[in-house]
């Protein structure tokens, strides 16, 4: 096989939205990279909704302006129940203004999405994309070599796994993980509506999962509808009239009538934790570092602050990116945001699917207090943005020097 002159290059396996990215903020950060993987699938009929400092990161590598134009901001975030249990929720509403900012972020369609970064990617001087698999991994103290479809090898100082869920590069580098397919499945499509969304994106708490509503460009949003199984392959089956008229009663008719979208996708969903986020001269970001269910807008800008995180990294051991030091360093700084951010999401699924009595309340009193407290809202709002800075708020409120002749009661 040929091995081509790639030792002092990041490796990035992986050419899902995560790994093109991790290329284009390598390649800006100054290192030359090596991009494995096939061009992503054209039909792709999902949507992403980014936040405000996932943006941020697009804007760096320099294509968050073509995105822009196809993309509809989300401006308010709602929590509503629509289950019929016995503990109900009240409707709790999250408005981008209560804590400074214009919107929370922006829903992408993914075939979009995909179409700019490998367009950034392909025209990108320091990165060259090889648009074939890795089918082998040797790892080695200083150094792996990843041998492609193609008959190439690359060998590299730092292989960043973006290879998804399944991860070989996590297979390889001996990393183990805690998996669990779970009962439930999403159905994913578009439809247009007849009444304006007024950018509100909006979350329908269920006892099968979330059923979820994203502004899209216009009189159209994105769905995602967990449910299980055997009802989604049976919702999936319907026609366009039937399941149209399903999605505008499960909503309560909120955008008014309903028209699906061709292009339903059913994905079978799980939970997935490595038990650590780097070895062996591979690191983890995306789905190969985190799974779990579609609940928040957390899983790609979980990803993408691993991609940020890691290039901060490898910049501060730029001699050697992959050194167990430069590794070790990756792991700690992500471990407690991936971990808060899967367990959050995880318990709050699991208290939807619980008809123990003990869940419902427990998943009630948090709305409540959600709703009914704007401090400890804009706190969770500012901490879902960008983690860490409603810490930041509380300390530098404490810190605000007091208005001279306040009252002290």
């Amino acid at each position: 096989m040929a091995n081509e002159n790639s030792a002092n290059r990041i490796l990035v396996a992986g050419t899902g939205p995560v790994g093109l990215i991790s290329a284009l903020a390598f390649a800006n950060a100054g290192f030359g990279v090596i991009l494995a993987g096939p061009p992503a699938r054209a039909d792709d009929g999902r949507t992403t909704a980014l936040m405000v400092p996932a943006l941020k990161v697009l804007e760096r590598i320099g294509v968050l302006e073509a995105l822009s134009a196809d993309a509809a901001p989300l401006k308010v975030m709602r929590i509503v129940d629509g289950t019929a249990r016995l503990i109900r929720s009240p409707i709790v509403t999250f408005r981008a203004g209560e804590i400074g900012e214009d919107h929370f972020g922006y829903n992408f369609q993914n075939r979009v999405l995909n179409a700019v970064l490998e367009q950034a990617v392909s025209h990108h001087a320091d990165i060259e994309w090889r648009r074939a698999l890795v089918e082998g991994w040797a790892l080695e103290a200083d150094h792996v070599t990843a041998a492609l479809s193609d008959g190439t090898t690359v060998v590299s100082p730092l292989a960043v796994a973006a290879d998804g869920r399944n991860s070989p590069a996590r297979m390889a580098a001996g990393i183990s993980t805690t998996a669990r397919a779970l009962p439930q499945s999403a159905l994913v499509l578009n439809f247009a509506h007849t009444r304006d969304h007024g950018f509100t994106s909006t979350e329908f708490h269920t006892e099968s999962g979330p059923f979820t509503v994203v502004p899209l460009p216009g009189r159209r949003s994105s769905l995602v509808w967990v449910l299980r199984p055997e009802t989604a392959r049976d919702f999936a089956e319907l026609d366009n009239d039937a399941l149209a008229q399903r999605v505008e009663r499960q909503m309560q008719s909120m955008l008014g009538r309903v028209s699906i979208d061709s292009g339903r996708q059913i994905y079978p969903l799980s939970t997935s934790l490595p038990a650590r986020f780097a070895q062996n001269r591979v690191a983890l970001v995306g789905e190969a570092a985190h799974v779990f269910p579609p609940i928040g807008a957390q899983g790609l800008n979980l990803g993408i602050r691993d991609v940020d995180q890691l290039v901060e990294t490898a910049r501060d051991h730029v001699a050697d990116p992959g050194a167990p030091a430069a590794l070790k360093a990756y792991d700690t700084a992500r471990r407690p945001d991936i971990l808060a951010r899967t367990s959050a999401v995880n318990l709050l699924n699991m208290s939807l699917l619980s008809d123990m009595l003990p869940a419902q309340l427990a998943r009630g009193l948090g709305l409540n207090v959600l709703g009914g407290f704007s401090p400890i809202r804009a706190f969770f709002m500012r901490e879902g943005l960008r983690p860490g800075s409603g810490f930041s708020a509380i300390a530098s409120s404490l810190r605000a020097p007091r208005r001279i002749g306040a009252s002290s009661e």
